[in-house]
């Protein structure tokens, strides 16, 4: 499948690099800068064009009178639009995907502009609304800094960091799963000293492991207080920064019926007054972030979460540091550097919130390959989940998941077949039309694929 990518900042780059592990794809990369396509080039193996994105006669080099897909990841709205526009009309590439931030396209009043027959963009992607999806979650579930819904939301994947005080410390996780039969969980990988490793029923866990697990919907909050993480949602909430994020997460938390309890601090008095004007229950306050009287006006030491979600990478980390060294139970900062990871540990920031890999995930879950239904990044692209349904052709079908051929770096985390949901077993038969979560690591993830016979196909 030819696929065509505009922009090789972070977000293009990444997408890049998963469409380029397909040998069934040829992708090309296209953007103004020589050296990010360089880059893009040599790290990948995908083509790569000099040129303003929505040129025809940039398209046209980049073969769009050929390409299946054109997904415009640009840094400028304007130009993500008018490349799929070019790309409909002179080329008529079949499929269009558009990053777009500027949230003034989106309002409701203006949602014909996006229609196809107006402007021909067959899925929007909204960083912002992406982000603000993520630190909503966070919030239903404090404790894990991770959260990700598989199967239609039957079972999640979740991460959360052990202290000294968990209780399973130093237990095989052969016996937790003897232990806790009833439990609907496996534990799949585990992050120590940096390194993101699959877990092993004779595997350890210990104090400061950064754990993943997949579990029935209903089973993570048993599941983190196995490992002495009891959560309970948010209900008191203090958000620095009113810009698109900070006040799309307000807005929905508004509209939740459980009536949070938000209070939001920005520095600008512009930005604040417009939220001021669009919030009916949050209390807005005028001022710094990183400010400890104001902190305190917000009542901080009373919160149960803080998201700091200005845009600046700086502010985020030291405001969501103060916030939690004033009392508050949960801090989560937006970065839009995914580096900033080991300093804010050291911070005593609980999670980061990276928009790259929102809108990378966000871009996968529509680009999706043969029978795989989703992909979902892991840290820095380290680790993948994916989320696939086996064919009659595939090489896992009608085995037992012990002869199946899964790689040594890749888990199996849950199976939903006919019969339900089923948690993994050397036994468990993959039948034809199961679905299957699969956590790899980045090198094993082209063999998981081989192993589900993939082929591009789009679904918007």
């Amino acid at each position: 499948m030819r696929i065509i990518i505009c922009g090789a900042g972070q977000v293009g780059s990444q997408i890049a690099r998963h469409l380029a592990r397909d040998s069934a794809n040829d992708v090309t990369i296209v953007d103004r800068d020589p050296a990010l396509v360089r880059r893009a080039t040599e790290s990948y193996d995908v083509n790569g064009v000099t040129g303003h994105a929505s040129r025809p006669d940039i398209l046209e080099k980049a073969g769009a009178r050929d390409a299946e897909m054109l997904i415009a990841a640009t840094f400028a709205d304007e130009v993500n639009m008018v490349a799929c526009q070019v790309a409909h009309t002179l080329f008529s590439v079949p499929n269009k995907i558009a990053r777009i931030r500027e949230q003034a396209y989106l309002r409701p009043a203006y949602a014909d502009l996006m229609q196809r027959e107006q402007m021909p963009i067959d899925v929007v992607i909204s960083p912002e609304k992406e982000v603000a999806e993520v630190a909503l979650r966070r919030l239903r579930m404090p404790e894990a800094f991770d959260l990700e819904n598989f199967l239609d939301g039957r079972v999640q994947l979740a991460a959360t960091r052990l202290a000294a005080d968990c209780p399973v410390l130093n237990t095989p996780l052969r016996q937790l799963s003897e232990l806790f039969s009833t439990l609907k969980a496996i534990v799949v990988a585990y992050r120590r000293d940096g390194r993101l490793q699959v877990a092993m029923p004779s595997d350890q866990l210990f104090a400061g492991d950064d754990i993943y697990f997949v579990a029935a919907a209903e089973d993570v909050k048993r599941t983190l207080s196995l490992f002495g993480r009891d959560s309970e949602r948010a209900s008191r909430v203090v958000i620095v920064g009113a810009g698109n994020v900070g006040l799309e997460v307000a807005l929905r938390l508004e509209e939740d019926p459980d009536r949070v309890r938000v209070k939001m601090i920005e520095g600008s008095p512009e930005k604040a007054e417009r939220a001021a004007e669009a919030l009916e229950r949050t209390v807005v306050l005028l001022g710094d972030g990183l400010e400890p009287s104001l902190l305190e006006e917000a009542s901080i030491r009373d919160a149960d979460a803080m998201l700091a979600l200005t845009n600046d990478d700086k502010t985020n980390l030291l405001a969501a540091a103060r916030g939690k060294q004033a009392g508050c139970r949960t801090a989560v900062a937006l970065a839009n550097d995914p580096s900033w990871d080991e300093v804010s540990d050291r911070l005593g920031v609980d999670a980061l919130i990276v928009p790259r890999a929102a809108t990378v995930s966000s871009i996968l879950r529509h680009v999706r390959k043969g029978r795989i239904r989703a992909v979902y990044s892991v840290g820095d692209g380290d680790g993948e989940v994916i989320e696939a349904q086996a064919l009659g052709t595939s090489p896992i079908a009608g085995k037992p998941l012990r002869s199946a051929g899964f790689p040594d770096d890749a888990i199996v985390g849950a199976v939903l077949g006919r019969g339900g949901l089923k948690m993994p077993r050397g036994d468990l038969v993959i039948e034809e039309g199961d679905r299957v979560v699969v956590f790899a690591r980045r090198d094993a993830v082209r063999e998981v694929e081989r192993l589900f016979r993939v082929s591009i196909e789009f679904f918007g």
